[in-house]
């Protein structure tokens, strides 16, 4: 997922957010967008207002026929997080509630320069990563001990 700086409030503007597929993860295409915008919600990256790419856009992007983009998009109308303008596009339109980007900044610094650097130092590929980050959060979910709210 990559991700662009621009005001979306004008239709003439670039999406503030395009997309990228990986079609071995088993998950199906219009999932995957579905993941990679609300992902983007949660980390601060979208806005009220913000447009996504056009549906022709993403689609040739990433290489899909433009209806797999329309059904992610109209899950993203159903579950109420974009809205469509007729002609224009569509917008993000809710945000969820979300801990502030400072935030995230300071836990992804932390994250990147100690464990993640830690993990590639013992020779570990992306897939191996994020399986082991993956398997931790869920065992960690599971264990009472850390379910215990920190204040």
């Amino acid at each position: 997922m990559e991700l662009n700086n621009y005001d979306t409030n004008d239709p003439g503007e670039r999406a503030a957010i395009s997309f990228s597929l990986d079609f071995r993860s088993g998950v199906p295409p219009y999932m995957q967008i579905i993941q990679q915008v609300e992902t983007a919600l949660r980390l601060g990256h979208l806005r009220i207002g913000d447009r996504l790419p056009k549906v022709k856009d993403a689609a040739a992007s990433l290489a899909v026929n433009p209806n797999t983009v329309m059904k992610a998009y109209r899950e993203l109308e159903v579950r109420g997080i974009a809205i469509g303008r007729q002609g224009v596009g569509k917008f993000i339109s809710a945000v969820p509630e979300t801990r502030s980007l400072d935030v995230f900044n300071v836990l992804e610094k932390k994250l990147t320069d100690g464990w993640l650097a830690d993990a590639r130092e013992a020779g570990l590929d992306d897939e191996t990563i994020l399986d082991l980050f993956q398997s931790t959060l869920m065992n960690a979910r599971a264990t009472p001990e850390a379910l215990r709210q920190v204040n």
